[in-house]
């Protein structure tokens, strides 16, 4: 059980509980819309965020942001997940149609069988009720979250990092919006402003009202969400993702993957951040790899063995470092990548096991009998062969979007899309069975 958490203020404490109460309420007439009824409200915010007037009132909000977030020393990477311009405000626009053009989850028939003594049972999904969204300098979060809760039919409480308040406050805005235009309780998703920890702990303390809280972020901070909590909570620790180049592997694909993986955008979750080689394949990858991550400015933190094989000098732009043993199992969120030989498969599959996070896990090979006992063995939420770290996401898998990335299985594994924001109920029918 957890220990008691900080004091809380009185006035704090029913704020709290007036917004989850106010959820609560609106997710019960939530539960019961149709599929057109929420699409409504989900087209309806797809052609807010594309309309010339929102997105100019949106891009100033997030300048604001930004300049804020420069002046308070944030680091490139982060500045870039804070950082909101027209192509990605039209990205979110078409995440939340391919939200629209999903299956609705809600009503869903799981299963059927009919019992011996005549009765039949159903599993049937429906709504987890009220979400608690926490995250941090992740502005398009507050569409993604908005847009699942409401088309899997739960209503959503969001609270948002104040390096992005004020473009949170603009993109919830429009959420209102959407919600007036078609009809929709407007409770069904509250922004919280107040910036306040306080008011967060006492939201983590409405297990009356609030169904699962979800946290994105560094790992202090859901640290500190699961110690408080008196709510279920999705965690997610840390997105330790590791690439392991086999003996067999295509180097070229192999050095493909590696790039997108650490180069394409260092700071997100699904970023490479341990490269594992087969030491048969390194004396002829290492070298490529140096001049092919040189030009982003990467630096590689290595042991002995793996500095021997990099050429030199060392391409411009390459920054190269001793590895400390703390190098690896640790997610850097930059342009930072640890790598270690090693001897076998079996080697590399100890490492994952002892460093990895449950969270991404990959091997570049042509083998098709290693690849297949690295996905057996492999316990992570997303274990690929031959593909980026980077496909771990709930967009590229196809659910539309994603709330997170759940590593802690309970009760989802991996990417949380429609299917994941919601639970099962039985529907048992008879005609007058009794027990005996």
């Amino acid at each position: 059980m957890n220990a008691p958490g900080p004091a809380i203020s009185p006035e704090l404490l029913a704020h709290a509980q007036r917004l989850s109460l106010a959820a609560k309420q609106a997710a019960r007439p939530l539960s019961a819309l149709s599929s057109d009824q929420k699409n409504a409200a989900l087209s309806a915010l797809a052609e807010l965020l594309t309309d010339p007037a929102h997105v100019q009132r949106v891009l100033s909000e997030n300048a604001r942001d930004l300049e804020a977030g420069a002046q308070a020393g944030l680091s490139a990477a982060l500045l870039d997940r804070l950082r909101l311009d027209a192509g990605r405000l039209r990205s979110l626009a078409q995440a939340v149609r391919d939200i629209i053009a999903l299956p609705d989850p809600v009503g869903e028939i799981v299963e059927t069988w009919q019992r011996p003594r005549g009765f039949s049972v159903q599993r049937t999904r429906i709504p987890l009720g009220v979400l608690l969204l926490i995250y941090e300098a992740r502005p398009n979060v507050t569409i993604d979250a908005a847009a699942l809760s409401l088309k899997s039919g739960n209503a959503v409480i969001l609270r948002g990092g104040k390096e992005a308040r004020h473009s949170n406050l603009a993109l919830a805005t429009l959420l209102q919006q959407a919600l007036k235009a078609t009809g929709l309780p407007p409770d069904a998703c509250l922004f919280v402003d107040n910036p306040d920890r306080g008011l967060l702990l006492a939201l983590l303390q409405q297990s009356g009202a609030i169904d699962l809280c979800i946290p994105r972020g560094g790992e202090a901070l859901i640290r500190f969400v699961v110690e408080h909590a008196r709510i279920p909570v999705v965690q997610h620790y840390q997105g330790v993702c590791h690439l392991f180049v086999d003996e067999r592997a295509d180097l070229a694909m192999a050095l493909d993957l590696i790039e997108n993986g650490k180069c394409s955008r260092p700071a997100v979750c699904n970023a490479l951040e341990c490269l594992l080689v087969h030491r048969d394949v390194a004396a002829q990858l290492l070298p490529q790899l140096a001049c092919r991550v040189a030009p982003h400015g990467v630096e590689l933190r290595v042991e002995d063995d793996a500095r021997a094989l990099l050429p030199s000098p060392l391409p411009t732009g390459l920054r190269v470092t001793s590895a400390k043993p703390t190098d690896f199992g640790r997610e850097f969120l930059d342009l930072t990548l640890a790598v270690r030989i090693v001897p076998s498969l079996a080697s590399a599959l100890d490492h994952i096991a002892q460093f990895g996070s449950l969270h991404t896990e990959v091997i570049v090979t042509q083998d098709a009998a290693h690849a297949q006992r690295f996905q057996r063995e492999v316990c992570a939420s997303f274990v690929g062969w031959n593909v980026s770290t980077r496909f771990n996401d709930g967009g590229e898998l196809g659910l539309g979007a994603e709330v997170g990335i759940s590593t802690s299985k309970l009760h989802a594994f991996g990417p949380m899309g429609l299917r994941e924001l919601c639970t099962t109920k039985f529907v048992v029918t008879g005609s007058g069975h009794v027990r005996t």
